[in-house]
Parts: structure tokens; sequence; C-alpha cells
């Protein structure tokens, strides 16, 4: 009978079970038919328990430290405590110690994601504000596209866990599972959409020509009174697929031109209204980490969550816009968040 190096969990579960049973050791040996060693090294490692945590006692962090703590903080966005703490010659001090110090100062926040803008960029979007300063912005079309992925965004996994409560189990692609892309429109109080691209079709001029006809042209455009249709402005933003010769051809071949086309200046999402709406949408598909299993799952509960979005949230959205010109000026161009 050889020696074998660790036990399997079910022989484990068999140890117990046996020992309950006041079988002997060297008798449970022989039933598994394992080494009298390792039964016994398993029994008395068992019986053991744990060792009790030794409380090392806590360095103590003077006025003067924290000061320097603070302007460290300050002077440092991003880094860690244990950086932090470096920075100000600190040594000693636990993880769990720095954090609570830090919470006291400070707050843990990730780093702003926004276009970059040179010079050329904020010109334009201050000439764009004065453009339109004047518009009455309740029909202005405000259209853009979304990706929903299965998973959503990583950092959105993330929430409060009662004591004593596991975490739940997230799944792991090994590709990603793709995604749907979302088209959609808001004017006024209304939602246009949301419409979904065929998957596997890549938006170039031709195929987004196709899909505004398929999609918003047939389906809602066509129903409007011609009123309407002659007072609406359409806004896209400059993607290759919106703003090429072909598209602005095509659009102009609808009726779209000229003034009923806004013009709109580069790098500018923070401008557009409707990226607002995708931040709802988003929030109420992946609250509490929600994961999806199919790319039809994920559209239907983007179907769901748009439906829900009412036409005074929408309001608020478009009426926004004159805020964002005042800002825009104001900012001389520059980035003015969402």
């Amino acid at each position: 009978m050889g020696q074998k190096k660790d036990l399997t969990g079910s022989e484990k579960s068999k140890i117990v079970r046996y020992l309950a049973e006041e079988c002997s050791s060297l008798k449970i040996a022989k039933l598994l038919k394992r080494d009298h060693r390792t039964i016994k090294r398993f029994i008395q490692n068992s019986q053991q328990g744990r060792k009790k945590r030794v409380e090392k006692p806590r360095r103590k962090i003077t006025a003067h430290e924290l000061r320097k703590v603070k302007r460290a903080a300050a002077k440092m966005p991003l880094a860690t405590s244990l950086a932090i703490f470096q920075s100000c010659n600190i040594t000693g001090v636990p993880k769990s110690t720095r954090c609570a110090i830090l919470r006291d100062m400070a707050k843990v926040r990730k780093a702003e994601r926004r276009p970059p803008l040179n010079k050329t960029h904020k010109l334009k979007r201050q000439d764009w504000a004065k453009k339109y300063l004047k518009t009455g912005f309740s029909k202005v079309l405000w259209t853009d596209e979304m990706r929903v992925s299965l998973d959503g965004p990583d950092g959105w996994a993330r929430g409060w866990i009662g004591k004593g409560q596991r975490a739940p189990v997230r799944l792991r692609r090994q590709q990603g599972g793709g995604g749907v892309l979302v088209w959609a429109g808001i004017i006024k109080d209304e939602l246009v959409g949301p419409f979904r691209v065929e998957d596997g079709v890549k938006l170039n001029s031709q195929s987004y020509c196709q899909f505004l006809e398929d999609t918003f042209f047939k389906q809602w455009y066509r129903k409007k009174s011609a009123s309407f249709k002659k007072n609406m402005i359409f806004m896209q933003d400059n993607a290759p697929s919106h703003a090429s010769k072909y598209s602005t051809a095509w659009l102009a071949r609808k009726g779209i031109k000229e003034e009923k086309l806004m013009t709109w200046p580069p790098c500018s999402p923070d401008l557009n209204p409707i990226e607002s709406l995708w931040s709802i949408i988003k929030c109420e598909i992946y609250k509490e980490g929600k994961q999806y299993t199919s790319l039809n799952s994920v559209w239907e509960a983007v179907v769901a969550a748009a439906r829900n979005v009412d036409g005074e949230q929408i309001k608020t959205l478009t009426e926004s816009m004159d805020g964002r010109l005042l800002s825009v000026l104001a900012k001389k161009g520059g980035y003015i968040g969402r």
C-alpha cells in the first residue's frame, strides 16, 4: 500500500463520517486503502483548528503627519494609499489604517474620460454654440448609436454585500460574448426607437443610410405631418458613416439638408443630450451587476428600459441644451461634462 500525497474531498468526507462512527485511524486507513500516516496527519491538522490572530500594535499618526498626507493626496490624484504614505515617508501603517485615514479627507474616484480638445476644436465648439444660441431645440432630433455588451462595464459589477454573505458568481467569458449596436433619437419629450442594427453589420455610409431607411424613415418619420417635417432639424455626430458625402447626399434627397441638418463640432459627445439617455438605460440594464447570456436578451432589456423612460425625463434632457450652449461659451469651448 503506497503512500499518496493528498486526500481527495471525497476521502476527507469519509474520514469525518468514520470518526463519527468511532472508527480508529488504523481502521479508516484500511477501509480507504490509504497510508496510516496520511490519515493521522489529516486528523491531527483538523483537530488543531485555526491559530488566533496576534494583534500587532498599530502605528500612531501625528497631527503633523496627517497634514502631510492631506497635501500628498491633493498633489497625487488617483494614487494608492501606499504611494501617498510613502511619499510622506510614513512607514509601518497597515492598509486598513491608511484607508480609514484617507476616507476622512479624500474619496476613491476613477479618472474622467473626455474627448481630446485642441485649440481648433474649442473654436469650432464656440462657433457652433453662437450659431444655435437662438434655436428652438424642441424641434431638434438628437440621434446617436450605443453599443451594449452581455456583461456591461467591469466597474459596475461591484456593490455592498452583507456580512456573512457570499458574493454572487459572475460569468467569465473567453471572448467577451459580443454586443448589440443600438440607434435612437430624442426630440422634445419623445423617444424615437430604439432600433437594433442587424448583428454582424458594420455601419459604413451605405449600410447606415439603408438602416435609417428601414427604421427611422419607414417606422417613424413617414407618419409625421408635413409641417413637422418642414421644421424638424436632424442632428448626428461626425462619425465617418454619418458625415460622408454619400450619407449627406442621401439625406439631402430625403429633404434633410442645409439648415435642416445640424452641423456638429468635432469631439463633442458632451453636447449631445442623448448621451445622458444612454447612461439612464445602461444603469437600468446593468444594475446589481446583471449579466446576459444572449444578444437577444440584452436587446430585450434595452427595449424594456427605454419604455420606462418617461416623457418628462426626455424633456429634461432636450431642454438642457440652452444651458449646455451657455456653458460652452463660458468655458471658451472647453469640456462641460454630461
